[in-house]
């Protein structure tokens, strides 16, 4: 795909934005995150008394002129956090002009480069490709800003795909990926799932990373004739995923009831959501990035 997936204007105003964590992480290299953990910080939270052994370093020589007892002084640790991004790379993402495979590319590399402007780590992989596998693309862990042009490179080439290369299954089980993903991955990060949601296994899917303790962001991202359909007369319509086809007469009731089950989809994934402390973000792939991320996402308190 010769398109590129942002200028340098729009990358510099991504640098004014954050990535929020709703809790505190526990990483493996020292970040810019508040820790479950004590060590060594600007930010003080409280003391404890000197046992054998401590460092002498830490003793609050204040607190020994009052109370002629040795006291350490704790602070929070600060670590890296890890954002884990699933992209929803299944045939029926690949519908719509742009696609939405293209859209859910463009947002996690948005998002990417603000996790990586921001000391963060990051991970892509890829669910519903290769037979179910998810081996078309998997972006190892990294971190620092300078690992972006590889990140771009990455999505462009997965967004460029047509959807006949990636070879999926008839229809993919995006629950059993998911599954074996939260099994290896380390607990307590934060995801971010770019999906249209085409399959109940999604939900399925989340109950592992849910047991984890991840920290949970859904982009839904749907086409406007998804949403809005103009159709009129007999149709044949075939399923992307499983090939199953049905006949129908695109009427104003027919599409009426579309319309309504639509609403009534999107609201049940949104109660499933609330009710697991899952950020849910309902998107068209007409909505500008811009306004995802500095209106959408960040009234949704994904990002500052």
């Amino acid at each position: 795909m010769s398109e590129r997936l942002f200028d340098e204007k729009f990358l510099r105003q991504l640098e004014r934005l954050a990535l929020l964590s709703r809790r505190a992480v526990s990483g493996n290299t020292q970040g810019e995150r508040r820790s479950r953990k004590l060590g060594q910080s600007v930010e003080f939270t409280d003391y404890r008394p000197y046992v054998a052994g401590d460092d002498f370093r830490r003793i609050d020589w204040n607190a020994y002129a009052r109370l002629e007892r040795f006291f350490l002084k704790l602070f929070v640790e600060e670590e890296d956090l890890t954002v884990h991004f699933l992209l929803d790379a299944s045939r029926s993402m690949h519908w719509g002009n742009p696609s939405k495979l293209f859209y859910a590319a463009r947002a996690a590399g948005a998002l990417g480069y603000i996790a990586l402007a921001g000391l963060d780590r990051i991970t892509v992989s890829t669910i519903g490709d290769q037979n179910g596998k998810g081996n078309h693309g998997y972006f190892p862990p990294t971190r620092g800003k300078r690992q972006a042009h590889a990140l771009f490179a990455f999505l462009q080439n997965l967004a460029g795909l047509q959807k006949d290369s990636l070879n999926a299954p008839a229809r993919p089980d995006p629950a059993r990926q998911m599954r074996a993903y939260a099994a290896t991955a380390a607990p307590g990060g934060m995801l971010i799932l770019l999906s249209d949601l085409m399959d109940d296994g999604w939900l399925e899917g989340l109950r592992a990373f849910t047991a984890q303790r991840f920290e949970i962001n859904i982009i839904h991202i749907l086409s406007p004739d998804e949403v809005d359909p103009s159709l009129d007369g007999e149709f044949r319509l075939i399923d992307s995923e499983g090939a199953e086809s049905v006949e129908i007469t695109a009427d104003y009731e027919t599409l009426q009831r579309y319309r309504q089950n639509l609403a009534d989809w999107r609201d049940e994934l949104k109660r499933y959501c609330a009710a697991r402390q899952i950020n849910y973000i309902p998107i068209q792939t007409t909505i500008p990035l811009e306004d995802l991320l500095f209106a959408w996402m960040r009234q949704g308190g994904v990002l500052r």
